[in-house]
């Protein structure tokens, strides 16, 4: 349908009028619904991140550059509102294993993480966020899931597959699971143990041979009715040397049928009014599924026929009539069939149509039943806050319609609302506004066409508005070696999807960079039924028009400050207090301040680097020394369930083999003259023996001498080589992780565990003041059955301290409190480090070493000129193939822009 104007009745209200058109009219729905409208955006400004990576997907041992771009508004422009980004690396089990805290400067950032060669293989991810979208709530955090495998030790590598088939009221699996080497050889023959575990239970546990082509087939019956959440596969197989190494398999969710759910346009199905029904079936694996089949009525007559379009999704139109139901009969690809019943068709209401295809309108049609004849209607439009379209239906038609021209709006989500004439919503329906207007074109050359292994490469950038005008901005570029690090265009996420798409949906979305990739009739049509299957949800209308506006609870973190509040031993405030902080850390630093009539103190608007020592020292107001200092703690987000779980690898080693092939390369090549970053790796043996209680000289666990969930005691802690304790601890430690170096319970991950060193009550961040040297054995305690004996103190978990007495690493647990002094290690500025490439027309670089790289150059800091251009140099590494350069970037207008350029090295 293309309406050519207004239909009758349908007054459209010039937006920019709004507020004094309407300004005496204080019951005029379009004046509140707006008025409410600005208060949110201008008293919550919602905050994005953008990460871009060097690459998709990593090895132990490789480090991880970064680019962060923090964006505010509907518009998209660079954040003055945040100074600081929170980024973390977080494994599979929830566990935060790195965190970096980077000062955002007009809005831009960059850092890195460095993987240890001892970090465990596996399906990881990077969370973004500033301390103002934790208001939002962390589904609108930014979220990547990487992919981290490991060839410097790991000499066995698995895929899985999965079949389904109904037995019963249970169902069996039958998993096949290959094993072999790095260079695709199989292991045959092979003694393999195995443990299923399904939702943290047992489901199998046996033994089995490979077959020759390194195969192992396990069969099992989930008789649970309970949706499976997650799942394991735990294999010991015997290789050479009767050696055993241990692999677990993620067991995807055990369901042979889709879910799959129906979306009426705007939101029901009225009788009598032709409606469109967007549908999406989604697989155990939580990726879209191909389904189809038809829809037919109670008395089995076909209404209309189903076939997914892509990634699942497809939509269909028919006419609901009164007295009759709706049900899908679908087949699946596995030829199973089921039923679905579609949502129930109502008597009144109003169906909103529109049409999204025209280039400059959209086309919004408003059919009412009978019964709504006669009723005042209004239509709003915004994004980001901001209306950006209005309209009233003035004579209570039941069918009317407009054309919205879409430069109403910026690039980005808009969402359309039908409201009653008393202001309350009705229908909603989101759309897709993709201009060209407000998207960079980033052209990316090089300075030849082609190049050699080694040489030297200059990439030149310019950038342009869609008016082809000069852009100055903030740009970042990642080059890697495409033949040794495949990349799926459509399975990545660029700074268009995430910014303009998914950061605005709680949801998971499949392959959003598809829909910008090439943009096309086919992927639009594609786009639109995405949001047809999706709905905005940054705020709740009917919370919004009452005036209930959310809770900040976070404030901006511009800089970083160190707060708290002066105490007497009995907790009570001590008002005027005076505080010293300094720290020698980098030449003598000191400042000082008064305490308020609550003993309340803040030193303000400071910038100082990450692991910095701080001592405060506290005073009252006439010089006293006996008061406590009691520092703000704020505790990181907890870490929850993954949005993006459906991209999570269940082969992660198999998927990586072609880069990890080149990784072990490169490994052993840098280990053979001494260079890079590298661990001594040990074999791993494991050793059973039955449980006791080990005899802890000096333990102040009230439970008794290692009646604990878990003991480490010297002789291990002595061979990892830490600095300080938290560091020997991280990953070490049964349901306990780390943020910050602070350790928290996965039983009780918003308070820190209770910390206690000799017997002494501590605070937990005094943890990174502890060498491992002096201390004699560690006791955990989770459990309710151990910590109950603290009481309060214990809720949280303990940790408990024991050191060493006497002999050469004596330390004097009882110097740790001292009434009015305290030392303090705060989370303070990561500074990121320089990415390093060889150069190779310096005559002091080592040529006879084989440059195996595979991140090429990383360019964190690209600002372009006034006339939009930029540029940047390095050396080829020292294989052929197709090198991939990236560039993102966004200007000062909030316009983005991503660019794929490829060139050959022969």
């Amino acid at each position: 349908m293309n309406l050519k104007k207004p239909v009758a009745g349908f007054l459209v209200i010039l937006v920019t009028l709004i507020a004094t058109a309407f300004v005496k009219l204080d019951d005029d729905p379009i004046q509140k619904i707006a008025s409410a409208l600005e208060k949110w955006s201008s008293d919550a400004p919602f905050e994005k991140v953008y990460l871009q990576l060097d690459k998709p997907y990593y090895g132990v041992g490789d480090n991880i550059w970064f680019k962060a771009y923090v964006t505010v508004g509907g518009k998209h422009q660079l954040s003055a509102l945040s100074g600081a980004l929170n980024v973390e690396l977080i494994d599979e089990r929830d566990s935060v294993k790195q965190w970096v805290k980077l000062p955002v400067t007009s809005g831009v950032a960059w850092g890195d993480f460095a993987l240890s060669d001892t970090l465990q293989e596996g399906n990881y991810r990077i969370r973004a966020y500033t301390n103002w979208m934790r208001n939002a709530g962390e589904e609108y955090f930014f979220q990547k899931n990487i992919a981290i495998g490991n060839a410097a030790t790991n000499t066995v590598f698995t895929q899985a597959s999965y079949t389904y088939s109904k037995l019963n009221n249970g169902q069996k699996v039958d998993a096949v699971i290959n094993f072999s080497n790095l260079d695709k050889a199989p292991f045959a023959g092979n003694e393999v143990n195995y443990n299923v575990r399904i939702n943290d239970k047992q489901i199998l546990k046996g033994k089995g041979t490979t077959d020759t082509k390194g195969n192992l087939s396990i069969s099992f019956i989930n008789a649970t009715s309970a949706p499976v959440t997650s799942g394991k596969i735990t294999t010991d197989i015997k290789v050479a040397d009767k050696k055993t190494v241990s692999k677990t398999i993620n067991l995807t969710t055990t369901s042979g049928l889709a879910d799959v759910q129906f979306f009426p346009e705007s939101g029901y199905l009225v009788n009598g009014i032709r409606s469109r029904v967007a549908f999406k079936a989604v697989g155990a694996n939580g990726l879209g599924v191909e389904v189809k089949g038809k829809v037919i009525d109670n008395t089995n007559k076909e209404v209309a026929e189903i076939t997914t379009k892509h990634l699942g999704m497809g939509s269909f139109a028919f006419t609901p009539e009164s007295g009759k139901t709706y049900k899908a009969s679908l087949t699946y690809p596995d030829g199973s069939q089921n039923t679905v019943n579609l949502p129930a068709s109502q008597n009144d209401g109003y169906v909103m149509l529109v049409n999204n295809t025209d280039a400059q309108n959209i086309s919004i049609k408003i059919i009412g039943s009978s019964s709504m004849t006669g009723k005042s209607t209004y239509v709003i439009g915004q994004s980001g806050g901001v209306v950006c379209y209005a309209a009233k239906n003035t004579n209570g038609s039941i069918n009317f319609g407009a054309q919205v021209a879409k430069n109403k709006f910026p690039s980005g989500i808009a969402q359309f609302t039908l409201f009653d004439a008393s202001g309350q919503p009705i229908n909603e329906r989101i759309v897709f506004i993709q201009h060209q207007t407000d998207i960079l074109k980033v052209g990316v050359s090089a300075n030849k066409t082609a190049f050699a292994p080694r040489e030297k490469v200059k990439i030149n950038i310019a950038a342009k508005t869609n008016d082809d005008k000069p852009a100055l901005g903030a740009f970042s570029a990642a080059v890697i070696d495409e033949s040794k690090v495949p990349v799926k265009d459509a399975d990545e996420s660029g700074i268009l999807s995430q910014i303009l798409l998914t950061s605005d949906l709680k949801g998971y979305i499949e392959q959003p960079n598809y829909y910008f990739t090439d943009v096309n009739a086919t992927t639009a049509a594609d786009l639109d039924i995405l949001m047809l299957t999706q709905g905005y949800r940054r705020f709740e209308w009917k919370a919004l028009l009452a005036g209930q506006f959310p809770t900040i609870k976070y404030q901006p973190e511009k800089t970083l400050q160190i707060a708290g509040s002066i105490k007497t031993s009995g907790g009570k405030p001590v008002p005027n207090g005076k505080i010293t902080l300094f720290t020698t850390a980098g030449g003598t630093f000191i400042i000082d301040t008064v305490a308020d009539a609550q003993g309340r103190f803040a030193f303000k608007n400071m910038v100082f680097k990450d692991s910095i020592k701080f001592v405060l020292q506290a005073r009252t107001a006439k010089g006293g020394k006996n008061v406590d200092i009691v520092l703000d703690k704020m505790p990181l987000p907890t870490t929850v369930k993954n949005k993006s779980m459906p991209d999570v690898q269940v082969n992660s080693s198999a998927a990586l083999l072609t880069y990890l092939k080149n990784s072990k390369a490169q490994y052993d090549e840098e280990a053979k003259y001494g260079i890079g970053n590298h661990t001594i790796m040990l074999k791993e043996v494991t050793v059973t023996e039955k449980k006791k209680n080990p005899a802890l000289a000096n333990s102040a666990n009230l439970n008794g001498a290692g009646n604990a969930d878990q003991v480490i005691t010297s002789d291990v802690l002595d061979k990892l080589g830490c600095v300080t304790i938290d560091q020997c601890l991280q990953g070490r430690l049964l349901g306990v992780i780390f943020r910050g170096g602070i350790p928290y319970s996965t039983r009780s991950q918003n308070q820190p565990m209770q910390l206690i060193v000799d017997g002494i009550y501590v605070e937990s961040d005094f943890l990174s003041t502890i060498p491992p040297m002096n201390v004699a054995s560690v006791e955990v305690l989770r459990t309710i059955g151990n910590t109950a004996i603290y009481g309060g103190r214990g809720s949280g978990g303990v940790l408990i301290i024991n050191t060493k007495r006497g002999g050469e690493y004596n330390y004097d647990a009882s110097q740790i409190y001292s009434p009015g002094i305290m030392t303090y290690t705060p989370k303070g500025f990561y500074t990121a480090r320089q990415f390093y490439a060889p150069k190779y027309d310096d005559p002091k670089t080592n040529t006879a070493i084989a440059d195996l790289r595979t991140t090429i150059h990383w360019e964190s800091s690209l600002i372009t000129s006034k006339d939009g251009n930029a540029s940047f140099e390095y050396f080829n590494a020292g294989s052929k193939g197709t090198y991939r350069v990236v560039v993102e970037g966004i200007n000062d207008d909030g316009y983005l822009g991503r660019t794929v350029f490829r060139y050959k090295v022969e």
